[in-house]
C-alpha cells in the first residue's frame, strides 16, 4: 500500500493558514490526478486545491477546519485500484422493522434546573437575556455557556403565521480578513472623503459616436472604466503623493500605476490590479477590466492578481448608489468612488439644463496626502472627465479609440 500525504501548499507570502471552505469528494472517493478535491479560503482569495495523484482519498480535516500551510489534509492511497464502472449490483432487500414508540419519561426538576453556569450567566448579561428564556441541555437542564452563546434574544411578539427562522454561520476567512483590515483601516489611519460631481455628458457622446466602431474593431464595448482609469493615471502624475504610501517612517513613491478596480466575485468583493495603467490605451483598458472582472467571477483569480495596487476604483453605481465614503485600501493611500449617474439640472454657459451627473468621492489618508493634492487630484479627475478629447486623447478621439 503506497500512501500520498497532500500537505496544504503555500497560496503566497506571508500566508501561514488557510480554512476548508468545502471538500468538493467524499471520504473513501476515487480521485483522479489534478481533480479538485477542496476549496480552501486564505485571508486573500479562495482557491482550489487539486489532487497531486489518482488514488482513494481519506480526509483529514473537517470543512471549517482551520490548518496551517503544510499541514497533512489528506491521504490518497495510490496504490488503489480505479473502480469499476456502474455495474448493477443485487442487494436483497431489507426485512422490515417494526417500529416500537418508546415514551421518555420525564426527568424531575431539580435545583439545577433553569439555572445558569457563571460563564453562561456572562454571556446572557451580555446579550440582555435571562436565563428563564432559555433551555438548559446541562446535566438536570442546568444552562451552560454553549447554551448561552446560541440562544438568540427575542426580537419581539411572533406573529402567528410568520416566519422568525435564523441561521447562524462561520464567516469564512476572507470575509473575517476583509472585516479586520476594514476595521483597522478607520482606527489606524486619518482618513479623509472629499466630494465632487462630474458632468458625463462628454463622456455620454463619445459613447454615442464610437461605440459600435469600438467594440467591432476591438471585442469590447466602450465602458466608463477606460476614461475614469485614464483620468486616474493623469491625475496621479500630476499628485504623486497620492500614489505614495507610509512604511514606518517612510514615504514610498511609485513611478508608475497599479490601479486596483473592486469588482463582485462569488465570495465577496475582490481588488484585481491592473498592471501598469499609464502605458494602456482605452482598448487595453477595458479588456483587461473585462479579463480581470472574469476571472473573479468564475473564482480563477489569483493572489498575484490582487496584490500590490498603487491606487484603487470602485464603482457603488452599479448597484444604484448616489454617494458613499469608500474605505481605502492598505497600504494605499487614495481610493476614488464612483456612483450612479442620474439627470440633474447644472449651470451650462449661465443657461440651467439637465445633465447626466455623477457624484465622485476620493477617500484618502490625510497623514501622506494633504488638502491640497488631495483636492486637487478629483479637481484633476473631474476636468479630465468633461474635457476627454483635449485630456485623455489629445484631440483626436478616432486615433485614441483605434489603439
Amino acid at each position: 500500500m503506497s500512501v500520498l500525504e497532500m500537505k496544504v501548499p503555500s497560496p503566497g507570502e506571508s500566508i501561514t493558514e488557510v480554512e476548508i471552505a468545502a471538500w468538493l469528494v467524499e471520504d473513501g472517493d476515487y480521485v483522479e490526478k489534478d481533480q479538485p478535491i477542496a476549496e480552501v479560503d486564505s485571508d486573500k482569495a479562495t482557491l482550489e486545491l487539486p489532487a497531486e495523484e489518482s488514488g482513494i482519498i481519506t480526509l483529514k480535516a473537517e470543512e471549517g477546519d482551520a490548518v496551517n500551510v503544510g499541514e497533512v489534509v489528506c491521504l490518497i492511497d495510490t496504490s488503489a485500484a480505479k473502480p469499476a464502472g456502474d455495474a448493477p449490483q443485487t442487494v436483497a432487500a431489507p426485512k422490515p422493522v417494526e417500529k416500537v414508540e418508546v415514551k421518555e419519561t420525564p426527568k424531575a426538576a431539580t435545583y439545577a434546573t433553569g439555572t445558569a453556569s457563571p460563564a453562561a450567566k456572562k454571556v446572557l448579561a451580555e446579550k440582555g437575556m435571562t436565563a428563564s428564556a432559555i433551555k438548559g441541555t446541562g446535566k438536570d437542564g442546568r444552562i451552560t455557556k454553549e447554551d448561552a452563546v446560541k440562544a438568540v434574544p427575542s426580537m419581539g411578539t411572533q406573529p402567528a403565521n410568520g416566519s422568525r427562522g435564523t441561521e447562524r454561520k462561520k464567516m469564512s476567512m476572507l470575509r473575517r480578513k476583509v472585516a479586520e483590515r476594514l476595521v483597522a483601516v478607520k482606527s489606524e489611519t486619518a482618513m479623509l472623503t472629499t466630494f465632487n460631481e462630474v458632468n458625463m455628458q462628454p463622456i455620454f457622446d463619445l459613447r454615442t459616436e464610437y461605440k459600435e466602431a469600438f467594440k467591432a474593431r476591438h471585442g469590447v464595448g466602450l465602458g466608463f472604466m477606460s476614461f475614469f482609469t485614464l483620468a486616474v493615471v493623469r491625475a496621479l502624475e500630476m499628485y504623486p503623493d497620492v500614489n505614495s504610501m507610509i512604511d514606518g517612517d517612510f514615504q514610498i513613491k511609485h513611478d508608475f500605476q497599479d490601479i486596483s478596480i473592486a469588482v463582485s466575485g462569488p465570495k465577496g468583493l475582490m481588488v484585481p490590479v491592473i498592471r501598469n495603467a499609464e502605458d494602456l490605451s482605452f482598448r487595453g483598458v477595458e479588456s483587461e477590466v473585462k479579463r480581470l472582472a472574469i476571472r473573479a467571477r468564475d473564482g480563477q483569480i489569483t493572489i498575484n492578481e490582487m496584490t500590490g495596487g498603487t491606487f484603487t476604483i470602485t464603482n457603488g453605481g452599479v448597484f444604484g448608489s448616489m454617494l458613499s465614503t469608500p474605505i481605502v485600501n492598505p497600504p494605499q493611500s487614495g481610493i476614488l468612488g464612483m456612483h450612479n449617474i442620474v439627470n440633474r439640472p447644472m449651470a451650462v454657459n449661465g443657461e440651467v439644463v439637465i445633465q447626466p451627473v455623477m457624484y465622485v468621492a476620493l477617500s484618502y489618508d490625510h497623514r501622506i496626502v494633504d488638502g491640497r493634492e488631495s483636492v486637487g487630484f478629483l479637481v484633476a479627475v473631474k476636468e479630465a472627465l468633461e474635457n476627454p478629447v483635449e485630456l485623455l486623447m489629445n484631440n483626436d478621439p478616432t486615433k485614441a479609440l483605434e489603439m
